[in-house]
């Protein structure tokens, strides 16, 4: 048996193995792409203005926040679109919306449709299993990402031409009509699909892996380095006690946060570190992104007793290993090349929900419907 009828089959038999967890995997996938828009919208419909109410201004909003519990040193997110909600972060999975307008918190805002993309989200990860099952639940789809993986560098190996002539190439890249049956059709689809979306599904893949199994998450950490806290003028910036005071009336915070948003025209999101009543300083971080590009990312430390910038902070002061597992967690979704990432890696899952079909169409007529003919013969 030759070497690549050996892949063939190798191919063939993990495709089978691990098509409908791959199904699965892509169906939710397609469902999630554009989970964070979504979800933003919702909770903008959540906020109420009150009767001839003007937006907070920083300060103000940051003083309702500290007055309702948050703490110095929680961060107060504001975004650009006047009337949207603020966001309180207490840490990276505890976060309030905020009424721009009040102060107040917005509980329950777009749960229904946070519920429903949660739910979704476990599918993709653990089948949506709960307690000790949740561990087997992981382990199955990140052997199926692996396996997902062999089937697509496999499966570019196959393909390859032995001659590349745009005649024999165009076989395989666009659709051809008036195939003489189901087969044939199924295999020029298996091959379209699967050459198309083949940059995309392999850099999701691959992110996939990472997140799934630690020996590749060490892997990069091999590479790029240990991933450790940012590094940025944000640590700088840290008040200490019995130091730095400011003297006199301190620069307001919403003086301070127009100034970075003439200095960065194209800001979405605009996070301020609360600080203490007496701190000298305040932090500062404008995105212009989505909130996943860490290259968007620039954080200014600025005096509040003269307003001047004392330090600038971008994600080449951030670790390299860090900047590694954000930018593959992100890739995973296509967010960290923003909404063409986005719809890209979603057309890459609806891609491999048509590479499942025609696939298992292939095998079923490879490996069944000869049994079922052999028995049709005997009988």
């Amino acid at each position: 048996m030759s070497f690549k009828r050996i892949v063939f089959w190798a191919h063939l038999v993990v495709g089978v193995a691990f098509g409908l967890v791959i199904l699965l995997m892509s169906a939710t996938g397609v469902v999630l792409t554009y989970e964070r828009q979504i979800i933003s919208y919702v909770e903008s419909r959540a906020v109420v203005k009150p009767a001839d109410a003007q937006l907070l201004s920083v300060d103000e909003l940051a003083t309702a926040v500290l007055a309702n519990g948050g703490q110095p040193g929680n961060s107060l997110v504001l975004p650009r679109q006047d009337g949207a909600p603020a966001t309180l972060s207490v840490s990276r999975r505890e976060n309030h919306l905020l009424n721009p307008y009040t102060g107040e918190r917005i509980d329950n805002a777009a749960e229904g449709t946070k519920s429903f993309f949660g739910t979704v989200t476990a599918l993709h990860r653990w089948f949506a299993l709960t307690g000790e099952n949740r561990s087997l639940g992981r382990a199955v789809t990140g052997a199926a990402n692996l396996g997902f993986l062999f089937i697509l560098v496999s499966g570019i190996y196959l393909w390859w031409p032995k001659k590349w002539t745009w005649r024999i190439v165009k076989l395989n890249l666009l659709f051809r009509r008036n195939l003489p049956t189901a087969k044939a059709r199924d295999y020029n689809w298996h091959h379209v699909f699967g050459i198309w979306s083949l940059v995309p599904l392999f850099a999701v893949v691959v992110s996939g892996v990472v997140i799934s199994y630690p020996w590749a998450s060490n892997m990069v950490a091999a590479v790029f380095g240990p991933v450790s806290p940012a590094a940025t003028g944000q640590a700088a910036s840290e008040d200490r006690q019995g130091q730095n005071r400011a003297q006199g009336e301190a620069v307001s915070l919403q003086a301070i946060a127009e100034t970075l948003k003439q200095a960065e025209p194209d800001w979405q999101t605009l996070s301020v570190k609360l600080p203490n009543g007496q701190a000298a300083r305040v932090v500062m971080t404008v995105d212009t992104g989505n909130g996943t590009q860490l290259f968007r990312q620039t954080t200014y430390t600025v005096s509040r007793v003269s307003g001047e910038v004392l330090g600038v902070g971008g994600a080449e002061d951030q670790p390299a290993g860090r900047r590694a597992r954000v930018f593959l967690r992100f890739l995973h979704t296509g967010e960290v090349y923003g909404f063409i990432g986005q719809t890209l890696a979603g057309l890459a899952s609806l891609a491999s929900v048509f590479l499942f079909y025609t696939g298992f169409a292939l095998a079923y007529r490879r490996l069944i419907q000869p049994l079922f003919r052999r028995r049709a013969q005997q009988a």
